[in-house]
């Protein structure tokens, strides 16, 4: 790959040389494209789950009710805490079952949703959000996970950048010095990052708390949830004059 690499920027070089010279007082620079990358890792440094609270009842508005006083409840309990959150799901619509027998479908009720994600600094606190709602009716949790936060993030992304343009610098030097010269400013820039900021998905996932409480007991006693750090990928394509 870096060959490649190397044999593009020298045609690049070699065709704004020849520009240069026969342009008869055409003073445009001659410059060299390079990419230059950055690889780097941020920590998970935050904890999130969401919970869901489903009902079903005939009565559409009763249906409502129920989920929204219940809802209403655990955030309550969940301001007297240290975490963040939002609702990220409401909807209300009409449940069907299909019956075999009868070949049709039947009318269960009016089903619905309220989901809330919170997160936290540490796993603890979700951990203890997860035992106060245990077996609790109508709770489900899903999508458990540790994540970096913005706030985190920022800095080292920001720093990994200018990595990435010294690295594209230090190789238009390399590459500019096989013809006596050597890369001056920077004209232009581009960049991309990617981030695999989540490490566990799982948004078909659904239980009750009760239940991910007696599974999980292994993997949470004494912080035993470990989440590999978030990878950071950074990659700059920029233009350089050649002095």
């Amino acid at each position: 790959m870096q060959k490649t690499i190397l044999a593009t920027a020298g045609v690049i070089v070699a065709a704004a040389a020849i520009a240069w010279v026969g342009g008869c007082g055409d003073r445009t620079p001659r410059t060299i494209a390079v990419t230059g990358e950055c690889l780097t890792t941020a920590p998970k440094d935050r904890t999130a789950i969401t919970l869901r609270v489903t009902t079903l009842n005939k009565n559409a508005a009763e249906s409502m009710k129920m989920a929204s006083a219940q809802i209403a409840d655990i955030t309550a309990y969940l301001k007297t805490l240290p975490v963040k959150m939002q609702t990220t799901t409401f909807n209300s619509y009409e449940k069907t079952e299909w019956d075999g027998k009868a070949q049709k479908s039947i009318n269960l009720g009016i089903e619905t949703t309220i989901a809330i994600e919170v997160s936290a600094d540490n796993i603890e606190t979700i951990e203890g959000i997860l035992t106060k709602f245990a077996g609790a009716q109508n709770v489900y949790t899903e999508n458990l996970r540790m994540f970096t936060s913005t706030e985190t993030m920022k800095p080292i992304l920001e720093h990994c950048l200018g990595t990435a343009v010294e690295n594209a610098r230090v190789r238009a030097n390399a590459i500019a010095a096989g013809d006596g010269g050597r890369a001056g400013k920077m004209i232009a820039a581009e960049y991309g990052a990617s981030t695999n900021n989540i490490t566990r998905p799982t948004s078909n996932f659904l239980r009750s708390a009760k239940m991910a409480m007696v599974e999980d007991t292994a993997a949470f006693a004494a912080g035993g949830i470990v989440a590999k750090d978030t990878e950071v990928s950074v990659t700059v394509s920029a233009v350089f004059e050649i002095k």
